[in-house]
């Protein structure tokens, strides 16, 4: 090769990926739950008022809440988060907490902002099929936690269960959305469910799947009782 003569490769870098992205556009795509939302949240103790009040707000808004915490570890694990994240039409990422874990070593959350990563590239390459939302307990902390998504405006929560449910209800505008009282209402419901919940399930883990699973049931219950009374 002559000096000064540049390679077909350095000429054109992309030329060898394009082939490929061609070829995956070729391949169908999985079917999409249009009302599925893929939550992104930490488990723990700390968190359960806010998981709480997603499940219920989110069925009281007609969508259904997806959690990763019944799936097992290891190479599989992944395997599954991406075609639950395939399978969500909307995806929302709670980066309240990204202080440091108590228990030594002091260890940051890398979970959460995996899985954010993991959503953006397939929300960007399915914009249409996809929609992903942040939210947060404190104003302006996004830019210090998370520069690269400087101009993304997250939903503020303040950190508490009804800022969940109003923040929620900000997100998903549509016209016949329940109040904020009937959130609230919903939100307690399940609440006052959750102890009898653990018992059966003879665990005292809330994010577990069987647990979540009877949550669910609980707030779906809820939101339909409550679109029963508005109809009559």
């Amino acid at each position: 090769m002559r000096y000064g003569s540049a390679s077909p490769t350095r000429k054109n870098p992309l030329r060898a990926i394009r082939p490929i992205w061609e070829r995956s556009s070729s391949v169908p795509l999985p079917p999409t739950n249009p009302n599925a939302v893929f939550l992104n949240i930490p488990y723990d103790e700390e968190f359960q008022e806010l998981y709480l009040a997603y499940i219920s707000g989110l069925y009281q808004l007609g969508l259904e809440p997806i959690v990763t915490s019944g799936i097992s570890g290891g190479e599989r694990r992944l395997d599954r988060i991406l075609a639950l994240i395939q399978s969500c039409r909307y995806f929302i990422h709670d980066l309240s907490r990204v202080e440091l874990s108590v228990g030594a070593p002091a260890t940051p959350r890398f979970n959460m902002p995996l899985e954010l990563g993991l959503t953006i590239t397939w929300a960007k390459l399915h914009p249409k099929r996809h929609t992903w939302y942040l939210l947060e307990s404190t104003s302006r902390r996004l830019q210090k936690s998370m520069s690269d998504l400087d101009g993304t405006d997250p939903y503020i929560h303040s950190g508490n269960s009804q800022g969940v449910l109003r923040e929620l209800r900000n997100a998903f505008v549509h016209r016949h959305a329940p109040t904020i009282g009937e959130m609230i209402g919903s939100y307690r419901i399940v609440e006052a469910s959750m102890e009898r919940i653990l018992v059966d399930a003879g665990t005292r883990n809330v994010y577990s799947a069987s647990v979540f699973r009877e949550l669910c049931f609980v707030a779906l219950n809820a939101a339909q009782s409550r679109k029963s009374a508005t109809e009559k």
